[in-house]
């Protein structure tokens, strides 16, 4: 099959459209778990600015004027960047009919593609720890400050207890921890936050940890397991350290995370005949093309512990 000015245009334009129903069928069949733990803000430009505000409105009884409340928040901005993935196909692989390499390869970039918003999330998500989220402290701190002057308040939502793979006790207790911190913080008014975790997310080295946590009925020293089935548990490899464990309040449409795309993942092909590239090495191009980024959301949405002391 020779590739003739003639049935060039043919031959390309059927190499593209399989090409591209491979890496559609492969893009639809891998797994991706970035909207667990992110919520998903679309960009129509460089960039997305987020004024998130320490006050959260609830109702009040109403007499006279309502009470009209000035948000106050923190600039945060979240400025899109490129990604892409290129294959090139070499002109005597079409012409003999060598092409299921590159099927294979076209696979191979679909699940990447698929997995891009999970490796943005969750890069951000065990960054938490040290990169600094709106209101300029890091995500995970001991010292977040709610509310202004004389009625201020501090609350930490980070951690150092370990989940002990020795003592599901020690675990339970660590977690314990976590779970009152969540739901002892409050509003710039003193309100409390009424805040749920339900995920759980921790690294492959806690798998088994976390797993016994949630399943076991009774703990080493017969007490009844009081978190049995308390929380979906989210194993991620992209997590930093095999310590660190992160419990999340993803029952909100405000989630820890945001997944912010300006473009998602698309297949291109560059099949043009008369392009440089051809005449001159006899390489057609194909790939995905994709832009975006992930940021912090509200931290008072998560808790996260180094796991570092037991």
């Amino acid at each position: 099959m020779i590739i003739t000015e003639q049935n060039g245009a043919r031959i390309l334009n059927t190499l593209s459209t399989s090409l591209k129903l491979v890496y559609k069928n492969a893009f639809d069949s891998a797994p991706s778990n970035y909207d667990k733990v992110a919520m998903e803000v679309p960009s129509t430009g460089a960039s997305n600015t987020y004024a998130w505000t320490d006050r959260f409105p609830a109702l009040r009884k109403w007499i006279g004027d309502k009470a009209v409340k000035k948000l106050t928040g923190h600039a945060y901005i979240l400025i899109n960047e490129d990604y892409e993935a290129t294959v090139e196909v070499d002109r005597n692989d079409i012409e003999d009919d060598n092409l299921g390499m590159y099927n294979i390869e076209t696979q191979a970039a679909a699940q990447s593609a698929k997995e891009w918003p999970d490796d943005l999330v969750f890069n951000v998500l065990t960054k938490g720890f040290s990169e600094n989220c709106y209101d300029d402290k890091p995500f995970y701190s001991t010292d977040h400050k709610v509310g202004e002057g004389k009625n201020a308040k501090i609350y930490s939502n980070k951690l150092t207890k370990a989940l002990s793979i020795d003592s599901l006790a020690a675990a339970q207790a660590s977690l314990g921890a976590g779970i009152t911190m969540m739901q002892e913080l409050k509003d710039s008014e003193g309100k409390p936050l009424n805040l749920k975790p339900n995920l759980l997310v921790v690294p492959p080295a806690l798998r088994e940890t976390a797993n016994t946590l949630m399943t076991t009925d009774r703990l080493e020293d017969g007490k009844p397991n009081p978190y049995k089935g308390e929380f979906e548990v989210l194993v991620c490899p992209w997590l930093a350290t095999k310590t660190e464990w992160h419990l999340l309040d993803t029952s909100r449409p405000v989630k820890p995370i945001v997944y912010q795309p300006r473009k998602k993942p698309n297949f291109v092909a560059q099949f043009d005949m008369n392009s440089d590239n051809v005449f001159m090495r006899k390489k057609y191009r194909y790939g995905v093309e994709a832009r975006g980024v992930a940021g912090f959301g509200l931290w008072q949405m998560a808790v996260g512990s180094t796991g570092t002391q037991a």
